[in-house]
């Protein structure tokens, strides 16, 4: 269960893993649609024949769709949120890296870190987490970030 608390109070778990997603299933259908609504279409994504020739042996999700599972992974856990929040939006990444390519078929989970949290404003407060995507049955996981996002109250 999700636990809702104060911003300044969520500043005591800076350090602290916050939740992990359950896992989610990145298959051909989630990768030809990431495909098409961003116009990257190269082949190592979207032709399972011409990508079983290359080193992935078939196709693989893109890096940028690995990176666009994070409110889905972050609304999965129940790691705390802050109460009272209006609305929040992302504000950008201090490091992305793709470590590991992602399998169509692949099982993924997002793992979340509080590093910093302050506020820039009365009522709007600056979050980084460390963000870890793990694909299940691999050592090394696919995407590590440290991404901003600030929430307004």
């Amino acid at each position: 269960m999700t636990q809702a608390m104060a911003a300044d109070k969520m500043k005591e778990l800076i350090g602290q893993e916050l939740g992990v997603s359950p896992w989610v299933t990145v298959d051909q259908d989630m990768i030809d649609k990431f495909a098409e609504a961003t116009g990257d279409h190269q082949f190592i994504h979207v032709d399972p024949e011409r990508a079983k020739m290359t080193p992935f042996g078939g196709t693989i999700a893109h890096g940028f769709l690995t990176l666009s599972l994070f409110p889905r992974l972050a609304a999965e856990t129940d790691m705390p949120r802050p109460e009272g929040v209006k609305m929040g939006v992302n504000y950008g990444g201090n490091k992305v890296r793709f470590l590991t390519p992602v399998r169509s078929g692949s099982k993924v989970r997002g793992r979340f870190k509080l590093v910093d949290l302050e506020e820039k404003r009365p009522g709007q407060w600056q979050q980084v987490l460390d963000f870890t995507v793990e694909i299940e049955g691999q050592d090394k996981p696919a995407l590590i970030a440290e991404w901003i996002s600030q929430f307004f109250v």
